[in-house]
């Protein structure tokens, strides 16, 4: 959505009798043109109404504390824009000869041999599996500092693949924000919370919708289990929508979990909100009959209005990387993120995207082949 200026902190100054009209002057300095000063703008004014009320200590250390860690991991992360990247979750406790190691190191390899980077926390067990799969070149540690000595995975230890985190939130922040897909391992407490945590955000639409994949060795029921208990329990008593369990997919191989991460963008690139409108950026535009079957079979995703595809670069407000992929727009319910995940997948099958149309041949290309 456009960010809205909050003027409410420009007046709590001015109804103080204080001028911070040079505010919009160092930031054109620092920042000139930047469309993101108003943004900037209320960040300094936020915490200038944090000094000015001078109340607590330790509530200005953290956030101190915060903006720091995410103005280090934004920075260090902005060298591997262009990469998508694959969070990994699991038990730290997995011991080597667990067939679940074996599995997740496989997983880091297979992974890596798609060009996807590894993400997880840079501890033991499934974590220290999966980044030795990966390897260096291919591997994210978002590690957490604890008051008693702890190190990192062999992989990432001493690297500049490691971020150290001090607060879990913002760490927790990072293993999404980052995830271009995520791959759950059988674990604990902290797994659990971890895939819970992701389905929540994927479900209320916090977070964008990604492949959310649970990785179990074959005949193990870990997972199998915990899907049993989620649809006896919260979907037949309509605590979540039947559509849900959709963002999930269940699969009990290295080959299986990167194949459905790799369906998953086959057409589907990226989404975004723009106003009311939700618009889906794809790789190939889809048919005429595909178009005619998104508009019969995903008419409840539609608030109002038809589903419209525009082919090129002519969007507005569409940023340049993205400004040559087609748009397929909608005005979305927004609440039904597990049907979303099924047109996501309907865009997905080669056999709905449109026939390239042949090259027409111009005077200057028959030209060039009458001198070749």
């Amino acid at each position: 959505m456009p960010y809205q200026p909050n003027e409410l902190l420009f007046n709590h100054f001015r109804d103080h009798g204080i001028d911070l009209a040079h505010i919009d002057q160092q930031l054109q300095l620092v920042a000139p043109n930047s469309p993101n000063l108003p943004l900037y703008r209320d960040m300094m004014l936020t915490i200038l109404r944090m000094a000015h009320d001078d109340r607590n200590r330790w509530n200005a250390k953290i956030t101190l504390q915060a903006l720091r860690e995410l103005d280090h991991a934004f920075r260090i992360l902005e060298r591997y824009k262009g990469r998508r990247k694959v969070t990994v979750f699991g038990s730290a406790r997995t011991p080597l000869e667990h067939p679940m190691y074996a599995l997740a190191r496989e997983l880091g390899a297979t992974l890596a041999r798609s060009e996807l980077m590894v993400i997880t926390g840079a501890g033991g067990g499934i974590m220290a599996a999966a980044h030795e799969g990966a390897g260096s070149d291919h591997s994210l540690g978002f590690n957490i500092t604890l008051p008693f000595e702890q190190h990192a995975n062999a992989t990432v230890d001493g690297t500049d693949k490691l971020l150290p985190f001090h607060f879990f939130f913002i760490r927790k922040l990072f293993f999404v924000k980052e995830a271009d897909a995520l791959v759950l391992c059988p674990g604990g407490f902290g797994t659990l919370d971890e895939a819970l945590e992701v389905l929540t955000l994927i479900q209320t639409g916090k977070s964008p919708l990604v492949p959310v994949v649970l990785l179990d060795s074959p005949g193990g029921s870990f997972w199998r289990d915990a899907l049993d208990f989620i649809s006896r329990q919260l979907e037949e008593n309509r605590y979540i929508l039947p559509s849900d369990l959709k963002l999930v997919r269940l699969v009990h191989s290295a080959d299986e979990a990167v194949e459905e991460i790799n369906q998953f963008y086959s057409n589907y690139h990226s989404s975004r909100w723009l106003k009311n409108q939700f618009v889906i950026r794809m790789h190939h535009p889809l048919s005429e009959a595909a178009l005619h079957d998104v508009e019969e079979g995903f008419a409840d995703l539609r608030l109002s209005g038809r589903y419209h595809q525009q082919p090129d670069s002519g969007a507005e407000h569409e940023q340049g990387d993205f400004s040559h992929l087609t748009r397929l727009t909608f005005a979305f319910n927004g609440r039904d993120q597990g049907r979303l995940r099924e047109l996501v997948d309907f865009i997905n099958l080669s056999e709905n995207w449109a026939k390239p149309q042949p090259m027409r041949t111009t005077q200057r290309a028959r030209d060039a082949l009458r001198v070749s």
